[in-house]
């Protein structure tokens, strides 16, 4: 499971520059322009066998001529609210500001874990001038730089310290957790009201973990599992549930609770960008996904509307389009037990084993007659096929030049395995070994 730490900072103190070194990638934009990251970024850290999720939010300003000025606040205050840990980043080469006062007396009322981190000290001449920010008043106190990655590692070790350990109560972790996600007014609380009916003697709802989310055991029809609901996923008052936030962290939460995720889209809007965001969340996190056309009774169609939907929406996630997607109206109860026999079937794909000797049987003459192609002149040899232990299909190919097979040729063999064997709904991971 997955806690959520959030940097939060005025514009220009680097915190994409930390959020890209803790993730290890290049997703931020980093520019020298003051307050160019203005969405949120969302990535995973590893760091001594532990994960969790972070988010880099956008700079944070007072009475500037910025109209994201507003937006900007109004994120902070959001990261403030789901976030376990806040790194709260500040310039050392500019010493404190008007905006670090200001951020300081928010964070501190927020009663939140708080580390407060004093950037670019780049050169040991640094570290002296970073005293003077004790009189924010932060006691979790780390020097760092996020351009070559001084004090990284002791900063992490602390985050780790302080995350909340995941307490799963009475949860029987052999049951699958199914999570229905998406955009607000998709439809989500009515079809979650649908499955369960008026039959409540037979749903027992568990307070789950120490990130509020709730266990709704259903088990009825044959089937048995927890449908999860986050805290994060209730209404809150309009002001504060700005669309665009509910891509990252409530929906980081949900997904990271679930084994499935039952994505809800709305016919009468079609297929959007944020829509495209949370499914792109969901495989990111290697879980598995339905997807729910729901509201079908609301649009006009002929025998070829739901066949153009499907080629769109796949279109949109190339070149991952193996998965379900149903087309639902909740009020007239339109295929939505549907929607639960395909998380049922994604679920049982997702813990496909196949045995060491039948990928090699079935994978290596295929291999063999279409062979990585050549680079360099130097020729790959696949050798080897085997699944690896993990929650997620996940298969190492051992060859003599890991490093030369690219992306064309690992989703030529992922198609040729979905072929082979039911992956429907679940991505598929391929990872180059040295043999």
């Amino acid at each position: 499971m997955g806690n959520i730490v959030a940097i939060v900072g005025r514009p220009n103190v680097g915190k994409s520059t930390l959020f890209n070194r803790l993730t290890k990638s290049h997703q931020a934009i980093v520019d020298e322009t003051a307050g160019v990251t203005r969405d949120r970024q969302y990535g995973k850290v590893f760091w001594n066998g532990k994960e969790f999720s972070i988010i880099d939010t956008g700079g944070y300003t007072f009475n500037s001529d910025d109209e994201f000025e507003v937006e900007i606040r109004r994120q902070v205050q959001l990261a403030v609210d789901e976030a376990a840990v806040i790194l709260f980043l500040v310039d050392v080469q500019v010493g404190i500001t008007d905006y670090d006062l200001e951020i300081a007396n928010l964070l501190r009322r927020s009663k939140k874990n708080v580390i407060l981190v004093v950037n670019k000290v780049d050169f040991s001449e640094h570290v002296g001038d970073s005293y003077e920010f004790h009189r924010l008043g932060f006691n979790d106190f780390f020097t760092i730089s996020g351009g070559n990655g001084s004090g990284t590692g002791d900063l992490l070790d602390r985050v780790l310290e302080l995350l909340p350990e995941d307490v799963k109560s009475d949860i029987d972790d052999s049951l699958p957790k199914y999570t229905i996600v998406g955009r607000p007014n998709a439809g989500k609380s009515s079809i979650l009201n649908a499955f369960m009916g008026q039959e409540r003697n037979i749903v027992t709802s568990i307070a789950g973990t120490t990130r509020d989310s709730i266990y709704t055991r259903y088990n009825k029809f044959g089937h048995d599992f927890y449908l999860v609901d986050t805290a994060g996923l209730r209404k809150r008052n309009k002001e504060k549930d700005d669309i665009e936030f509910y891509s990252t962290m409530r929906s980081v939460r949900a997904i990271e609770d679930s084994d499935v995720c039952i994505l809800m889209v709305d016919a009468t809007r079609g297929f959007e960008a944020q829509d495209k965001k949370i499914f792109s969340l969901i495989e990111k996190n290697n879980k598995g996904v339905v997807v729910l056309v729901n509201k079908w009774d609301l649009i006009e169609k002929d025998s070829k509307t739901a066949k153009k939907w499907e080629e769109a929406i796949r279109a949109e996630m190339a070149p991952y389009t193996d998965f379900p997607i149903v087309f639902t109206s909740v009020p007239n109860k339109q295929r939505i037990y549907e929607a639960i026999e395909q998380a049922d079937k994604v679920y049982e794909n997702r813990k496909r084993r196949i045995s060491t000797s039948e990928l090699n049987d079935a994978l290596l003459p295929i291999i063999g007659e279409y062979p990585p192609p050549a680079t360099k002149g130097k020729y790959i040899r696949i050798k080897y096929i085997t699944q690896l232990p993990s929650a997620t299909p996940t298969f190492a190919f051992f060859c003599n030049l890991p490093q030369y097979i690219k992306d064309p040729y690992k989703r030529f063999l992922e198609n040729k395995m979905r072929e082979m064997w039911d992956f429907t709904g679940v991505p598929v991971n391929l990872v180059m070994r040295k043999k």
